[in-house]
Protein backbone atom coordinates (compact mmCIF):
# COMPACT_ATOMS: atom_id res chain seq x y z
CA UNK A 1 0.00 0.00 0.00
CA UNK A 2 1.74 3.30 -1.25
CA UNK A 3 2.07 5.81 1.70
CA UNK A 4 -0.20 8.95 2.05
CA UNK A 5 1.73 12.32 1.78
CA UNK A 6 1.08 15.14 4.22
CA UNK A 7 1.12 18.20 4.28
CA UNK A 8 2.97 20.07 7.02
CA UNK A 9 4.16 23.12 8.77
CA UNK A 10 6.64 23.51 11.60
CA UNK A 11 7.97 25.63 13.93
CA UNK A 12 10.22 25.82 17.05
CA UNK A 13 13.44 24.78 17.58
CA UNK A 14 14.67 21.43 16.23
CA UNK A 15 16.36 20.01 18.99
CA UNK A 16 13.13 20.33 20.74
CA UNK A 17 10.04 18.10 22.29
CA UNK A 18 7.87 17.06 19.35
CA UNK A 19 4.31 17.77 19.94
CA UNK A 20 2.29 16.94 17.22
CA UNK A 21 -1.29 19.13 16.63
CA UNK A 22 -3.96 16.91 14.82
CA UNK A 23 -7.06 19.14 14.03
CA UNK A 24 -10.91 17.82 13.10
CA UNK A 25 -13.88 17.95 10.70
CA UNK A 26 -14.17 20.39 8.37
CA UNK A 27 -10.83 21.79 9.15
CA UNK A 28 -7.17 21.89 8.84
CA UNK A 29 -3.94 22.42 10.01
CA UNK A 30 -4.66 26.26 10.00
CA UNK A 31 -7.33 25.48 13.10
CA UNK A 32 -4.09 25.48 15.52
CA UNK A 33 -2.87 28.80 14.30
CA UNK A 34 -3.23 30.63 17.57
CA UNK A 35 -1.16 27.46 19.06
CA UNK A 36 1.41 26.57 17.17
CA UNK A 37 3.32 30.61 17.91
CA UNK A 38 2.65 30.39 21.67
CA UNK A 39 3.58 26.84 22.31
CA UNK A 40 6.90 26.95 19.87
CA UNK A 41 8.12 29.76 21.64
CA UNK A 42 8.45 27.74 24.93
CA UNK A 43 10.87 25.27 23.01
CA UNK A 44 8.51 22.77 21.49
CA UNK A 45 9.23 21.64 18.08
CA UNK A 46 5.80 21.76 16.39
CA UNK A 47 4.63 20.05 13.92
CA UNK A 48 1.05 20.77 12.40
CA UNK A 49 -0.26 18.18 9.38
CA UNK A 50 -3.09 18.43 6.97
CA UNK A 51 -4.53 15.33 7.74
CA UNK A 52 -5.23 12.50 4.83
CA UNK A 53 -8.25 14.17 2.94
CA UNK A 54 -7.75 17.52 3.65
CA UNK A 55 -6.63 20.64 2.00
CA UNK A 56 -2.94 20.24 0.55
CA UNK A 57 -2.57 16.54 1.69
CA UNK A 58 -3.10 13.57 -0.48
CA UNK A 59 -6.51 11.90 -0.76
CA UNK A 60 -6.97 8.27 -0.99
CA UNK A 61 -9.93 7.26 -2.87
CA UNK A 62 -11.29 4.11 -1.07
CA UNK A 63 -13.31 4.32 1.88
CA UNK A 64 -10.81 1.72 3.80
CA UNK A 65 -7.82 4.48 3.21
CA UNK A 66 -9.69 5.88 6.50
CA UNK A 67 -9.92 3.52 8.58
CA UNK A 68 -8.52 5.13 12.26
CA UNK A 69 -5.37 2.51 12.44
CA UNK A 70 -4.48 3.96 8.68
CA UNK A 71 -4.91 7.74 10.00
CA UNK A 72 -2.87 7.19 12.95
CA UNK A 73 0.00 5.21 11.08
CA UNK A 74 0.35 8.58 9.58
CA UNK A 75 0.94 10.68 12.37
CA UNK A 76 3.61 7.71 13.34
CA UNK A 77 5.02 8.01 9.98
CA UNK A 78 5.56 11.59 10.47
CA UNK A 79 7.38 11.64 13.69
CA UNK A 80 9.67 8.72 12.96
CA UNK A 81 10.66 11.08 9.31
CA UNK A 82 11.43 13.29 12.20
CA UNK A 83 13.56 11.45 13.95
CA UNK A 84 11.72 11.19 16.93
CA UNK A 85 10.90 7.87 19.29
CA UNK A 86 8.12 9.62 20.72
CA UNK A 87 6.35 12.57 21.27
CA UNK A 88 3.57 14.39 22.91
CA UNK A 89 0.34 14.73 20.56
CA UNK A 90 -2.76 17.15 20.87
CA UNK A 91 -6.18 16.76 19.28
CA UNK A 92 -9.36 18.13 18.48
CA UNK A 93 -12.36 16.86 16.99
CA UNK A 94 -11.66 14.11 14.95
CA UNK A 95 -7.67 15.01 15.52
CA UNK A 96 -8.36 14.09 19.14
CA UNK A 97 -10.03 10.72 18.21
CA UNK A 98 -6.70 10.10 16.33
CA UNK A 99 -4.74 10.83 19.36
CA UNK A 100 -6.49 8.59 21.57
CA UNK A 101 -5.85 5.83 19.38
CA UNK A 102 -2.06 6.96 19.62
CA UNK A 103 -2.34 6.80 23.40
CA UNK A 104 -4.71 2.98 23.32
CA UNK A 105 -2.56 1.54 20.82
CA UNK A 106 0.70 2.20 20.60
CA UNK A 107 1.71 4.56 24.52
CA UNK A 108 5.72 3.54 24.03
CA UNK A 109 5.35 6.24 21.09
CA UNK A 110 3.45 8.32 23.56
CA UNK A 111 4.65 11.29 25.76
CA UNK A 112 1.79 13.24 26.92
CA UNK A 113 -1.78 13.13 25.67
CA UNK A 114 -3.86 16.37 24.79
CA UNK A 115 -7.80 15.67 24.06
CA UNK A 116 -9.64 19.27 22.88
CA UNK A 117 -13.61 17.87 22.78
CA UNK A 118 -13.10 14.74 21.44
CA UNK A 119 -14.85 11.64 23.25
CA UNK A 120 -12.49 8.70 23.77
CA UNK A 121 -13.51 6.17 20.94
CA UNK A 122 -14.83 4.03 24.14
CA UNK A 123 -17.12 5.71 25.19
CA UNK A 124 -19.41 7.70 22.53
CA UNK A 125 -21.92 4.52 21.02
CA UNK A 126 -22.70 3.90 24.75
CA UNK A 127 -23.05 7.08 25.80
CA UNK A 128 -25.91 7.78 22.90
CA UNK A 129 -27.58 4.24 23.80
CA UNK A 130 -27.62 6.06 27.78
CA UNK A 131 -28.48 9.56 26.25
CA UNK A 132 -31.33 10.08 23.11
CA UNK A 133 -30.23 13.70 23.52
CA UNK A 134 -26.50 13.08 22.02
CA UNK A 135 -27.59 10.47 19.52
CA UNK A 136 -30.08 13.83 18.24
CA UNK A 137 -26.90 15.76 17.99
CA UNK A 138 -24.96 13.22 16.43
CA UNK A 139 -27.61 13.13 13.07
CA UNK A 140 -25.09 13.74 10.78
CA UNK A 141 -22.88 10.85 11.35
CA UNK A 142 -25.85 9.07 9.50
CA UNK A 143 -26.33 11.27 7.22
CA UNK A 144 -22.54 11.14 6.35
CA UNK A 145 -22.73 7.88 5.36
CA UNK A 146 -25.01 8.35 1.82
CA UNK A 147 -22.84 8.08 -1.14
CA UNK A 148 -22.30 11.37 -2.91
CA UNK A 149 -25.06 13.18 -1.55
CA UNK A 150 -23.19 14.86 1.53
CA UNK A 151 -20.91 16.37 -0.87
CA UNK A 152 -23.45 17.98 -3.26
CA UNK A 153 -25.02 19.87 -0.36
CA UNK A 154 -21.59 20.43 1.10
CA UNK A 155 -20.09 22.03 -2.33
CA UNK A 156 -23.25 24.27 -3.29
CA UNK A 157 -23.29 27.66 -3.49
CA UNK A 158 -19.74 27.76 -2.94
CA UNK A 159 -19.99 25.82 0.27
CA UNK A 160 -21.89 28.24 2.07
CA UNK A 161 -23.55 25.31 4.18
CA UNK A 162 -20.25 24.39 5.88
CA UNK A 163 -19.31 28.06 6.54
CA UNK A 164 -22.92 28.29 7.86
CA UNK A 165 -22.42 25.42 10.33
CA UNK A 166 -19.02 27.43 11.76
CA UNK A 167 -20.83 30.22 12.14
CA UNK A 168 -23.87 28.84 13.96
CA UNK A 169 -22.18 26.64 16.36
CA UNK A 170 -19.32 28.86 17.57
CA UNK A 171 -19.58 31.86 19.32
CA UNK A 172 -20.05 35.38 17.15
CA UNK A 173 -16.97 36.67 15.87
CA UNK A 174 -14.66 33.14 16.34
CA UNK A 175 -14.12 32.88 12.53
CA UNK A 176 -12.76 35.75 10.66
CA UNK A 177 -13.91 36.49 7.21
CA UNK A 178 -10.38 35.57 6.48
CA UNK A 179 -10.68 32.05 8.23
CA UNK A 180 -13.44 31.49 6.17
CA UNK A 181 -11.80 32.34 3.20
CA UNK A 182 -9.15 29.99 4.39
CA UNK A 183 -11.26 27.20 4.88
CA UNK A 184 -13.42 27.47 1.59
CA UNK A 185 -9.91 27.32 -0.50
CA UNK A 186 -9.32 23.96 1.66
CA UNK A 187 -12.85 22.65 0.02
CA UNK A 188 -12.32 23.80 -3.00
CA UNK A 189 -8.97 21.21 -3.32
CA UNK A 190 -9.68 18.45 -5.71
CA UNK A 191 -11.31 15.36 -3.87
CA UNK A 192 -11.25 17.18 -0.45
CA UNK A 193 -14.98 17.07 0.72
CA UNK A 194 -14.92 13.17 0.16
CA UNK A 195 -12.03 12.46 1.50
CA UNK A 196 -13.05 14.47 4.68
CA UNK A 197 -16.89 12.91 5.03
CA UNK A 198 -15.05 9.19 4.41
CA UNK A 199 -13.37 9.64 8.03
CA UNK A 200 -17.08 8.95 8.79
CA UNK A 201 -17.90 6.40 6.02
CA UNK A 202 -14.68 4.71 7.91
CA UNK A 203 -16.37 4.26 11.06
CA UNK A 204 -17.79 0.93 9.83
CA UNK A 205 -14.84 -0.30 9.75
CA UNK A 206 -12.94 0.53 12.49
CA UNK A 207 -10.51 -2.73 13.92
CA UNK A 208 -11.00 -3.44 17.76
CA UNK A 209 -9.09 -1.61 20.60
CA UNK A 210 -6.47 -3.55 22.67
CA UNK A 211 -7.43 -1.94 25.72
CA UNK A 212 -9.80 1.06 26.54
CA UNK A 213 -7.66 2.51 29.17
CA UNK A 214 -4.86 5.20 28.87
CA UNK A 215 -1.76 4.61 30.19
CA UNK A 216 0.00 7.90 29.38
CA UNK A 217 -0.67 11.59 31.20
CA UNK A 218 -3.19 12.68 29.67
CA UNK A 219 -5.33 16.62 29.72
CA UNK A 220 -8.91 17.01 28.38
CA UNK A 221 -10.33 20.51 27.68
CA UNK A 222 -13.67 20.86 26.97
CA UNK A 223 -15.85 23.60 25.91
CA UNK A 224 -18.71 22.90 27.26
CA UNK A 225 -21.68 24.56 25.08
CA UNK A 226 -20.40 21.99 22.34
CA UNK A 227 -23.78 21.65 20.10
CA UNK A 228 -22.28 18.22 18.82
CA UNK A 229 -20.96 16.24 22.36
CA UNK A 230 -21.97 16.25 25.49
CA UNK A 231 -20.10 17.64 28.11
CA UNK A 232 -20.17 14.66 30.17
CA UNK A 233 -18.24 12.72 28.07
CA UNK A 234 -15.15 14.32 29.19
CA UNK A 235 -15.70 12.90 32.89
CA UNK A 236 -16.56 9.20 30.73
CA UNK A 237 -12.71 9.62 28.74
CA UNK A 238 -11.63 10.82 32.38
CA UNK A 239 -12.55 7.42 33.69
CA UNK A 240 -10.63 5.43 31.49
CA UNK A 241 -7.25 7.50 32.03
CA UNK A 242 -4.78 6.72 34.70
CA UNK A 243 -3.50 9.75 35.10
CA UNK A 244 -5.65 12.75 33.66
CA UNK A 245 -6.75 16.30 34.54
CA UNK A 246 -9.78 17.78 32.89
CA UNK A 247 -10.78 21.07 32.62
CA UNK A 248 -14.05 22.88 31.54
CA UNK A 249 -14.11 25.98 29.92
CA UNK A 250 -17.34 27.25 30.52
CA UNK A 251 -18.21 29.50 27.96
CA UNK A 252 -16.82 27.85 25.22
CA UNK A 253 -18.36 26.07 22.08
CA UNK A 254 -16.73 23.12 20.66
CA UNK A 255 -14.52 25.31 19.07
CA UNK A 256 -12.49 26.01 21.73
CA UNK A 257 -8.88 26.68 20.87
CA UNK A 258 -10.13 29.12 18.53
CA UNK A 259 -12.65 31.01 21.02
CA UNK A 260 -10.44 30.58 24.18
CA UNK A 261 -6.77 30.60 22.91
CA UNK A 262 -4.93 32.07 25.94
CA UNK A 263 -6.69 29.78 28.86
CA UNK A 264 -5.76 27.13 25.79
CA UNK A 265 -2.41 27.88 25.49
CA UNK A 266 -1.96 27.84 29.25
CA UNK A 267 -3.31 25.02 29.64
CA UNK A 268 -1.18 22.91 26.87
CA UNK A 269 2.12 24.51 27.98
CA UNK A 270 2.02 23.77 31.52
CA UNK A 271 0.54 20.40 31.06
CA UNK A 272 3.08 19.53 28.09
CA UNK A 273 6.18 20.68 30.07
CA UNK A 274 4.91 19.39 33.73
CA UNK A 275 6.97 16.84 35.53
CA UNK A 276 6.49 13.24 34.73
CA UNK A 277 7.53 12.57 38.00
CA UNK A 278 4.59 13.82 39.57
CA UNK A 279 2.33 11.72 37.07
CA UNK A 280 3.82 8.29 38.14
CA UNK A 281 2.51 8.88 41.74
CA UNK A 282 -0.89 7.46 40.33
CA UNK A 283 -3.77 8.12 39.00
CA UNK A 284 -4.95 12.00 39.54
CA UNK A 285 -8.12 12.91 38.63
CA UNK A 286 -8.58 16.98 38.55
CA UNK A 287 -11.57 18.47 37.28
CA UNK A 288 -12.14 22.18 36.98
CA UNK A 289 -14.58 24.42 35.23
CA UNK A 290 -12.80 28.44 33.95
CA UNK A 291 -14.57 31.61 33.00
CA UNK A 292 -13.54 33.05 29.82
CA UNK A 293 -9.85 34.63 29.66
CA UNK A 294 -10.64 38.04 30.85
Amino acid sequence: MAQVRLHCTTAGPDDGPLVILLHGFPEYGRSWRRQVGPLADTGFRMMVPDQRGYNLSDKPPRIADYRIDRLAEDILRLADDAGRSRFSVVGHDWGGIVAWWLALTHPDRIERLAILNAPHPATLRSHMMRHPGQMLKSWYVGFFQLPGLPERLMRANGFRMAERSLLATSRPGTFSHDDLAGYRQAWQQPGAPTGMINWYRALRLRPPLPTARVRRPTLIVWGDRDAFLDRSLAEEAAALCDTVQVEHLTQASHWVQHEEPEAVNRLLADFLHSDDAADDQGREAATAERAPAP
